[in-house]
């Protein structure tokens, strides 16, 4: 409450931010928790006057405390349920521009179901250490009923009677209106001052008082308020035991001013009582620190062991727009329970490395180490959530057609699980036959029986019986085994083979069946599309190859010729795991105008592969002196280091492909890095007139500015993106696509050129201390994959957004027996249409069991939806939120029979819709 006669309140607000891994690995900082959190329920027992605890808005701190104590469960949950304790609404701390759209509901929805099983969530909007924060979190945390956001990252405060805001990234106060590009708002609170400024409150009398006349200035140059926030703890900071009496001393020596043990809760609602006549900045969008030097923006930690960003790609992947979706399908289908505890499970794990320290590569060694493991161990419980949900979905499709075009059929069922309809080349392993270990035949029969099956005079198949141009690999003797549910594991030899082809129209979350048939019609035949010794076409693009391995790409529709594209760019890194610094005057080296090995490699009717190798040499290291300015803690933007003159070779295969139906091309790169302190980015220019562009981010394609503000300092304008980045002059337009490669910018070249980061080696961790990390040099063999797709100006409207985003989604596939099922050889669990609409996941609800999708709207303008579930006659459908809670109930529109149903969207809306199927 506001105090009537204008009093000041200081609300101390006890907190730790926890990494959970960072300077020291995991497990060290584990022990100090569990001390922590000793200490703290101690106090809470102990001193009636220490009010309350903030526990860093993240639930996991509880998990890791009870693997180690769990006999302090009860203590625990007594002070979380008594408010002393305030927990939620995050699962962890996460870096939300590196982690997925979908990534950051996750966090969001298990915080949120972690937090309910002690009856009590603290709605804070707590983004304390992110590295920036993304556009849609005012969108996030409204449709979580958050109505606020606490940060410390991205706005620049300009302070209250020292000069006034005139930037959308600039706050006249620490308290602001932040604005998400779909207009949701919601009270942005800024640490002006950091989330440390109220840290070690002395008792002794003289220090308190030169303490908080320095204290109370600090935040009041700041504040619109009397009612000032100081935030009592900072870095793995262990309770302040002695702050009721450090409180009592503040109040003796302040008698016109109140100090309270606070908390979030009553802290918001005082603040919101004195801000009744207060007019606030509006801060829009994303929080990246625009309005700087550029030189603290830690953006270059979307670069820093780009390995992790590699495999916390699949890792998203896999579970978000695979196993979920699977799992959804095989459980509307009625063959198999939506596993939520292993989905949770794998999430969790997941997650785990998604804290700003672990997933931003800037941490130690060890630390990084770990996170392999645990990416290892959500992607293997996703692939056995995958496994099951597709052979169980696949058991329900109609597969007796095949039984009439051929001999020994053996259906295969394609899988498309992104929103669009789909085509692609896939790979799919089948077995022949097998002959069980339990069938008795002696082993050596057994080999014998499997080397000498034929696998000649079998042709691909649709369901229509047309033929499908495939290759085959024969794989020949494999073994194998089963893992039954009632029996003992059942081992097998198999014959085996992979067939490659191209699935054609799969339709949108849905699937396509074909079958390898003996002495069915002849393999379809197509004209090359590789139309000269450095060239490639379809119907959509054509691709020339120029000696040094550049590339033209014209876009056949508009006849427009992208010139240039991937020349590989080197230049030196004296930076640290959280920024690059390119050493002063040092030249850049790039591989325009070098000479390169190019050969075809793929002739095929469905795909076409050129590869180009480059034999380069880069400098080995940086120079002596750069030992010698990390040991002694030089700030990087100061440091005078250049680069060795001892070369070691540097070695780049690029195969360049493009498929038959495809609007894209694909380029995979592979070295084998044996260089220290340098970066490696590809090349694409643009050459298209734009002040601005856009870039994939979270459930948003972000627009940002070509040229940095004027107070810009760092020659380096790197940014983050998610699945792509694109320029377009509004007639033409260039997207590159990549996976798990975080980090582009647009140089301010006269070309508009697109620089993705492909990899930064570096040796120190950077910020507060001499921390050596040389496993972040990335020595080794590193492939990263992109896709260039040209397109006729609105990425959103062409389908080469979509195109970028079905690039992230692998192929699943699964063989299958002939036998009828409800399901007919193509179909779609969803149909939907909507232009400038982008789908983002299908899953099922813990709660309720429905089934949730959601889409985005890319643009900043309203588009029209509608959608048809195909989950069962009178399915009924209502809005959601991003916690999946149920709203207004959707009105059928149209006549079909499962229900289609309408919704406009509006400008950048996230839109969640649950369908209850009819029991």
């Amino acid at each position: 409450m506001a105090n009537a006669n204008n009093r000041k309140t200081a609300h101390i607000i006890s907190h730790t931010h926890w990494d959970r891994e960072w300077y020291l690995p995991y497990e060290k900082h584990h022990v100090r928790l569990i001390a922590l959190m000793d200490t703290l329920l101690d106090t809470l027992e102990n001193d009636a006057e220490y009010r309350s605890f903030y526990l860093d808005g993240q639930t996991i701190i509880i998990e890791d405390y009870l693997q180690v104590r769990p006999d302090q469960r009860e203590r625990l949950e007594k002070w979380i349920r008594e408010g002393r304790i305030h927990i939620g609404p995050w699962y962890v701390l996460q870096d939300a521009f590196l982690t997925s759209s979908e990534a950051n509901v996750r966090n969001l929805q298990i915080g949120h179901q972690d937090a309910s099983h002690y009856g009590t969530i603290a709605k804070v909007g707590y983004f304390p250490d992110t590295f920036g924060n993304i556009g849609q979190a005012p969108q996030l945390m409204k449709q979580a009923g958050i109505d606020n956001a606490v940060f410390g990252r991205g706005v620049k405060p300009t302070g209250f009677n020292n000069m006034v805001s005139d930037s959308a990234y600039e706050s006249s106060f620490s308290e602001l209106v932040w604005e998400g590009p779909d207009g949701s708002q919601v009270l942005g609170i800024l640490f002006a001052n950091w989330y440390s400024n109220g840290n070690e409150v002395p008792v002794d009398e003289a220090e308190s008082k030169e303490y908080w006349d320095r204290k109370l200035a600090d935040a009041g140059k700041y504040a619109s308020t009397g009612q000032l926030l100081f935030m009592n703890g900072c870095d793995h900071q262990p309770i302040q035991t002695d702050l009721a009496e450090a409180i009592r001393v503040a109040r003796k020596l302040y008698p016109d001013m109140d100090f309270v043990h606070s908390n979030f809760p009553d802290y918001l609602a005082s603040l919101k009582s004195s801000l009744e006549d207060k007019q606030l900045s509006v801060v829009r969008g994303e929080l990246r620190s625009q309005r700087t030097d550029g030189w603290s923006t830690l953006v270059n930690t979307a670069s820093a062991r780009v390995y992790l960003k590699q495999m916390n790609q699949v890792g998203q992947t896999i579970l978000e727009k695979v196993a979920e979706p699977l799992a959804a399908f095989a459980h509307v289908t009625g063959r198999a329970k939506y596993p939520h505890h292993l989905l949770k499970y794998a999430w969790k794990t997941l997650m785990q490395n998604h804290p700003h320290d672990s997933i931003c590569g800037c941490s130690v060694d060890e630390v990084h180490r770990e996170m392999v493991t645990r990416f290892d161990k959500s992607r293997h419980v996703a692939e056995t959530i995958v496994d099951d949900s597709k052979h169980a979905v696949a058991g329900t499709v109609d597969t007796s057609v095949f039984a009439g075009y051929g001999q020994d059929p053996l259906p295969l069922v394609a899988f498309n699980t992104t929103g669009w309809t789909r085509s692609g080349v896939l790979e799919i392993e089948l077995d022949i036959t097998r002959v069980y270990f339990r069938e008795g035949i002696a082993p050596n029969d057994m080999i014998r029986m499997m080397k000498e099956m034929s696998i000649e005079g079998r042709t691909l198949v649709d369901a229509d019986g047309n033929a499908v141009a495939h290759t085959v690999e024969d794989l020949g003797l494999q073994f194998g085994y089963d893992l039954p549910d009632d029996k003992f594991r059942q081992p097998y030899w198999t014959r085996r083979v992979k067939l490659t082809f191209e699935a054609t129209a799969v339709p949108a979350l849905g699937l396509k069946t074909y079958a390898w048939v003996l002495g069915a019609a002849n393999d379809a035949s197509s004209p090359s599309m590789v139309t000269g010794p450095r060239t490639l076409a379809n119907a959509n693009l054509c691709i020339e190859i120029a000696e040094d391995g550049t590339l033209a790409v014209t876009d056949i529709a508009s006849g427009r010729t992208y010139r240039d594209l991937l020349i590989y760019e080197n230049v030196g890194d004296i930076g640290n795991e959280y920024m690059f610094k390119q050493p002063d005057g040092e030249p850049v080296l790039t591989t325009k105008g070098l000479a390169a090995d190019i050969r075809v490699i793929e002739d095929s009717a469905f795909r076409a592969a050129v590869e180009i190798v480059h034999h380069w040499s880069i400098p080995a290291s940086a120079d002596e002196l750069f030992e010698q300015e990390k040991q002694e803690a030089v700030y990087y933007p100061e440091r005078k280091a250049g680069r060795s003159t001892t070369f070691v070779p540097f070695t780049i295969r690029t195969v360049v492909s493009l498929e038959r139906s495809g609007r894209g091309v694909g380029i995979s790169t592979t070295f084998n890095n044996q260089a220290k302190d340098h970066r490696v980015r590809a090349l694409f220019p643009t050459d298209l007139a734009a002040s601005v562009h856009r870039a994939d981010a979270i459930f948003e394609v972000a627009v940002r500015g070509n040229e940095p503000a004027v107070e810009w300092e760092n020659p380096s304008n790197a940014q983050h993106q998610q699945a792509f980045a694109d320029v377009s002059d509004g007639t033409q337009g260039l997207t590159i696509a990549n996976l798990g490669l975080n980090e582009y910018e647009v140089l301010r070249d006269g070309r508009n050129t697109i620089a993705v980061t492909l990899l930064r080696s570096v040796s120190e961790l950077g910020d507060w201390g001499v921390f050596p990390t040389p496993e972040a040099q990335c020595l080794g063999e590193h492939t990263t994959q992109l896709l260039i797709l040209p397109h006729g100006g609105d990425g959103a409207a062409t389908g080469a957004y979509a195109d970028a985003y079905q690039f992230q989604a692998p192929w699943t596939s699964a063989q299958t027996g002939v036998h009828s099922g409800t399901l007919s050889p193509t179909h779609s669990f969803l149909a939907w249409e909507g232009e400038g609409i982008a789908f983002s996941s299908a899953k099922i609800a813990e709660a309720t069991g429905d089934l949730m999708l959601r889409w985005f709207n890319m643009r900043p303008e309203a588009a029209k939806l509608q959608a048809q579930p195909n989950v069962g006659a009178a399915a009924v459908a209502y809005a959601s939120d991003v916690l999946e809670q149920a709203g207004e109930r959707l009105q059928p529109s149209g006549e079909s029979a499962n229900g289609s149903y309408a919704a406009e969207l509006g400008p950048c809306e996230i839109y969640t819709v649950g369908i209850t199927a009819a029991k």
